[in-house]
């Protein structure tokens, strides 16, 4: 970790528009303080569930980057519509670089490796076009089952639109309920803050668990299970499990590994709106175990390419 980026970052590839998003977001969230409102408080937690656990976590990681369930195209529009209002790029462009990271994961190519340094993989890496991302050409090589599929096509050209229209609706309800005070704190804090706080533990993903805690599998790669980040992420810091079986939808291996999506998948199964929903290949082959404190099980020949 001796330099803050990579080699590729240059003043040339850096992008002003996402810089100057991602900052005014910040400041306006400084303002919750000062437009606390019990009912904004509650849109915040709500929202931060919804887009967090189920549009990042189950829409766009574990649905569309890595089919680890099924679902019909209603619900898959509607997750994604969700996790468009978190505002972590459309789910192309999302995909693609999730792919990108576990195909180069820690390597120079890595999209937020955190060999480069604990920043660069929390939130530099936002700033600046990665070489192997920088057209939608680009993206087809790393998401080309997603251009197939119109619905995701339009959610991807249209997801700040609808970030921005939701913003509008918020104000709007707490407008007319409330006034100008309560409509401003619905989107300080259903909006901003909120933002800021899912970009946060998403970005933790990124960062800390390739940083720190501990690992059930000799993966080829640094990741590993921290248990806070899986609190904040609803079960995605069980990171050292997934890149081990990236197929499966339940990221916790062990008893006290909990994951909360994989509750709510679990329930949307039962309900019939998904199915399909894949195991951890440890369950699924009987010759595969999970590790344990004795033994850790090399899964480098069986790992998925991205």
């Amino acid at each position: 970790m001796s330099k803050a980026i990579p080699s590729y970052a240059a003043k040339d590839n850096f992008q002003y528009d996402t810089f100057a998003v991602i900052t005014l977001i910040h400041l306006i969230a400084l303002a919750a303080p000062f437009t606390f409102s019990w009912p904004g408080l509650i849109t915040f937690a709500v929202m931060s569930f919804v887009t967090g656990g189920i549009g990042i976590t189950l829409a766009y990681h574990r649905l569309l980057t890595h089919g680890s369930f099924k679902t019909n195209r209603v619900v898959k529009y509607f997750m994604t519509f969700i996790a468009c209002l978190a505002l972590q790029g459309g789910p192309i462009y999302w995909v693609a670089t999730h792919r990108l990271h576990h195909k180069e994961s820690d390597k120079e190519f890595d999209p937020h490796t955190p060999m480069v340094s604990f920043m660069w993989a929390h939130l530099w890496w936002n700033f600046f076009t990665h070489p192997q991302l920088k057209n939608e050409a680009d993206y087809r090589k790393f998401a080309p089952d997603l251009y197939e599929d119109s619905g995701i096509v339009f959610l991807q050209k249209y997801f700040f639109v609808i970030y921005l229209a939701f913003a509008g609706l918020l104000y709007a309800v707490g407008n007319h309920f409330g006034g100008t005070q309560l409509g401003l704190s619905l989107v300080v804090w259903g909006v901003c803050l909120r933002t800021v706080y899912t970009w946060h533990v998403t970005w933790l993903v990124n960062s800390a668990t390739h940083m720190w805690g501990y690992r059930n599998y000799e993966s080829k790669d640094t990741s590993r299970n921290n248990w806070l980040v899986a609190l904040l992420t609803f079960g995605e810091g069980w990171h050292n499990n997934h890149h081990a079986d990236q197929s499966s939808a339940h990221f916790g291996h062990r008893w006290w590994e909990f994951d909360q999506s994989y509750v709510i998948l679990k329930a949307l199964k039962m309900v019939g709106l998904v199915h399909s929903v894949n195991q951890p290949r440890f369950k699924r082959m009987a010759s595969l175990q999970p590790a344990n404190s004795q033994t850790k099980v090399k899964l480098r020949s069986a790992q998925n390419a991205g």
